[in-house]
């Protein structure tokens, strides 16, 4: 069947050049329920040429997918007499909330740095601090620490080897999305790359979205800010009501 996909992408898409990247992905849409736990979406596809591979080298692939960015405020603390404080601050300007790269081989062996700039694929040339404090020694140690966070988070990830290859042609990996994700769109970047230079890019877009009870209550917090804190303040009452009615009974018997 996986086979069969990809001979259909193939006759779909145009080549653009002698190696051009066609792919897709197992799912385009993921739905963010109470119960969702996390997910694995497969990402396939092959190369499509109209004459023998080219012999500079063997055939690479590197998957980068990114949720969403935003700015992110990283502070520092120190004890100061017996008392966790913060005492610098550093905006970064962008971070993705989700970042996973999967790769046919350790990503400085498949890509050179001056690539690896260029498309911003690692994630350290994707976070960056801006303007940082004159009074900040240190300001590149912030965006880090939020790397080094957020990867033990598993919200951070980076596996060489993980995409596999099949006849130079046919490649394919597993990226495992955790269960607390960030709403927003997925951008999905796949690289094809020979002697550590990119020879093509595929772009394509992974929509999270939450729906049913936790789209309700997200559009409720956002949109009608007043009415959900009413509600969450009754409901914790009626919570602390029913749970003090339960234990008198329970100590009544």
């Amino acid at each position: 069947m996986f086979r069969i996909i990809l001979a259909a992408l193939l006759l779909a898409f145009p080549a653009q050049g002698e190696e051009t990247i066609v792919a897709d992905l197992s799912q385009n849409n993921v739905s963010i329920t109470a119960t969702f736990d996390g997910t694995g979406i497969l990402i396939f596809g092959a190369v499509k040429r109209f004459q023998p591979a080219p012999d500079n080298g063997p055939m690479q692939v590197v998957i980068a997918v990114a949720g969403p960015s935003h700015p992110v405020t990283v502070r520092r603390k120190e004890k100061r007499f017996g008392i966790w404080v913060n005492i610098d601050a550093v905006e970064v300007d962008e971070a993705p909330s989700f970042y996973a790269i999967a790769s046919s081989a350790p990503l400085d062996q498949v890509l050179s740095a001056t690539e690896d700039l260029r498309y911003k694929i690692s994630v350290d040339h994707l976070i960056r601090s801006v303007g940082a404090p004159s009074t900040v020694s240190d300001p590149t140690h912030f965006p880090e620490a939020l790397i080094r966070v957020r990867q033990n988070n598993g919200l951070y990830t980076q596996k060489g080897g993980q995409v596999d290859l099949m006849d130079e042609t046919l490649f394919r990996t597993q990226i495992k999305l955790p269960s607390n994700l960030v709403e927003g769109d997925y951008k999905t970047r796949i690289f094809l790359t020979r002697n550590q230079l990119v020879v093509d890019e595929f772009v394509t877009t992974l929509a999270v979205r939450k729906v049913g009870l936790e789209r309700w209550i997200y559009n409720l917090a956002h949109q009608r800010p007043l009415i959900y804190g009413i509600l969450s303040l009754t409901i914790a009452i009626l919570a602390g009501w029913l749970a003090s009615a339960i234990f008198r009974v329970l100590r009544l018997n």
